[in-house]
């Protein structure tokens, strides 16, 4: 609220509590800005309208009459914005330390804030937000307060430094449980910090707590622009990490200082397009969802075994043989398509498509997906990157690809990288593979993102990535949740330890899920060096790669690599529903050597 206010013109020294008497269309004016960007809670302008803070202009006797106000002007911004949303009562510090750091008393403190929030009820207000508390006292005070006058759901918010702790040295673990052993319903932390240092802090008071969780960061730090503070997160930014808030038990995400409503619509959309996966609370309670199928305008999904060729065989129990093919420089599609057709003559079933693995004028993955079918008259695997694909742009490709013919798809995150001769750009998230696959299960069953019915459902197979060499709680984690969001099957990333994949598919054998593993053959001591060493989440032996530094030769380098690739796909083939095999340089003769013990 008074970022917009700020940004309208409303002078920083200004009461901005004052405007519910003195300019209301202006704040019923930013409520609806909000509202129609797709908030679900907007709250009162209210946040400094307690007795202390009013006296300082002059206003103390107005508490009632400011708070009833508030109250009234975010009521008539829902009711004429004919949404579903609610009115949060906004109470934040009274801008002075009370007992034991200063000569307010608790009592003292607790009869203001009871004041404000007898008001704000009266004004029929929905819940409380008590936001930016430093002071575990105070906001104790805040929620015996509101406790005193009604039982309505309370929101209670520490600020904090980077380091997790309250600007008074509280650290999360202790003051979250205080916030509820006082009476709050939801707890969380807010402004002061941006999303990255906030999110640590949730994951520390996840640990600790049994309540949902909120977060509300600020977007960025403030910098000084020729005489305003602006903060310069962007909405793409702020919408990644509410995804992130979300994974972690955030269940009321937001912004504080500098959040616009534009910030509000991407975090909007990054919070629907999770909510058919959300996870189950980590205290155990199953969360209340309406399954994809269940919703209005849902039609069936088509069987998985009528998807594709793939699905079928994988249904029944079949292997998988799929090769990587990388799409070429240029337009120019012959040889890559000479190359589907000798991987069909080799027995390959599905020929899969990296998207964007390699920098260069090089064509996309879809459109030689689509070729290769109808072509080389082989299925393709699609792998659908999320980077620098906002929801409504990775919808639009999904139901073109569908139009096109192309049924299997392997949903994938992404990876961060710099852009270009630009070192500082980064890459756009939208949402994850986990928000992707909720897409795909909502078009299959006749949905768009929005909830409408797009006529006929797609009929989409839908794979993820999945890492076995990555902390096992937490990569299992994720693959439950992709499995909740409609995920039919995963391909690992390249898998070098045996015995690391049997720990990972015990860990996973209950979802039920047909795990295709992932195969690379070394081209050289240098290649298995970088993988070991440089590549995330990928976890080489070091056996293996002293074996690849034995090698005199690049010809006895790349044999030995193609012989280890052999030995693991031996080993692991028993246990797999198929192996993707995929090369560095995208060599075709090192992946045929290798798919012949298959």
């Amino acid at each position: 609220m008074g970022t917009m206010l700020y940004a309208k013109g409303v002078f920083i020294n200004r009461c901005f509590e004052s405007l519910n008497l003195s300019q209301p269309g202006l704040v019923v004016d930013v409520h609806q800005d909000y509202l129609r960007a797709g908030a679900d809670v907007i709250e009162t302008n209210t946040f400094g309208a307690n007795r202390m803070k009013l006296r300082a202009f002059g206003l103390g006797d107005q508490v009632r009459d400011i708070n009833l106000a508030g109250a009234a002007l975010a009521r008539k911004a829902v009711e004429q914005s004919g949404q579903r949303a609610y009115v949060a009562g906004a109470m934040g510090p009274l801008g002075v330390r009370i007992e034991p750091w200063g000569k307010t008393g608790v009592d003292e403190a607790e009869a203001m804030f009871r004041e404000q929030a007898q008001a704000l009820l009266d004004g029929k207000v929905d819940l409380f937000v008590l936001e930016t508390f430093r002071d575990l006292n105070e906001i104790g005070a805040a929620i015996a307060a509101v406790r005193a006058v009604c039982d309505l759901p309370i929101v209670a918010q520490m600020t904090t430094e980077e380091d997790g702790a309250s600007l008074d040295g509280a650290p999360p673990e202790q003051f979250a449980p205080a916030l509820i052993a006082r009476g709050a319903n939801v707890v969380g932390v807010n402004c002061s910090v941006g999303p990255a240092p906030m999110l640590e802090t949730i994951d520390r008071i996840s640990e600790v707590t049994d309540v949902w969780l909120s977060a509300q960061p600020n977007a960025g730090k403030p910098r000084d622009i020729e005489g305003r503070n602006l903060y310069l997160c962007s909405p793409e930014y702020m919408a990644s990490y509410a995804r992130r808030f979300i994974a972690s038990g955030v269940r009321l995400v937001g912004g504080c200082c500098g959040t616009t409503p534009e910030h509000i619509r991407q975090i909007s959309l990054a919070a629907r397009s999770m909510a058919p996966g959300l996870a189950r609370h980590h205290g155990g309670t199953p969360e209340v969802r309406t399954p994809v199928a269940s919703q209005p305008n849902a039609r069936p999904a088509l069987p998985r075994e009528a998807k594709s060729t793939m699905a079928r065989k994988l249904v029944n129990g079949g292997f998988i043989r799929a090769i990587e093919l990388v799409p070429p420089r240029g337009h120019a599609p012959t040889a890559a398509l000479a190359d589907a057709s000798r991987l069909k003559a080799r027995g390959v079933d599905v020929v899969t498509i990296p998207d964007g693995p390699r920098s260069g004028a090089r064509m996309s993955a879809l459109s030689l997906a689509v070729l290769v079918q109808q072509h080389a008259q082989v299925e393709a695997l699609l792998q659908y990157s999320c980077r620098d694909r906002n929801l409504l742009g990775i919808q639009s490709d999904l139901l073109g690809a569908h139009a096109m013919g192309v049924r299997n798809l392997l949903g994938v995150t992404g990876d961060v990288r710099t852009l270009g001769d630009i070192p500082d750009a980064t890459a756009v998230f939208d949402v994850d593979s986990i928000g992707l696959t909720n897409v795909i299960t909502r078009l299959n069953h006749g949905l768009d993102i929005g909830g409408q019915s797009i006529g006929e459902p797609t009929s989409f197979h839908t794979g993820v990535m999945v890492n076995p060499s990555r902390d096992l709680d937490q990569e299992l984690r994720r693959l439950e949740f992709k499995v909740e969001a409609g995920a039919e099957f995963a391909v690992t990333r390249p898998v070098f330890d045996v015995s690391a994949f049997e720990r990972f598919l015990a860990r996973v054998s209950g979802l039920g899920i047909p795990i295709i593993v992932g195969i690379w053959p070394f081209e050289s001591a240098i290649n298995a060096e970088f993988m070991a060493n440089e590549v995330p989440g990928v976890t080489v032996p070091d056996a293996l790669v002293e074996r690849m530094r034995r090698t005199s030769s690049a010809e006895q380098a790349r044999a030995e690599g193609v012989k280890v690739a052999q030995e693991l796909a031996e080993a692991m083939k028993d246990m797999a529903a198929g192996v993707q095999i995929a090369t560095p340089s995208g060599r075709l003769d090192a992946a045929l050597d290798v798919l012949d013990v298959v």
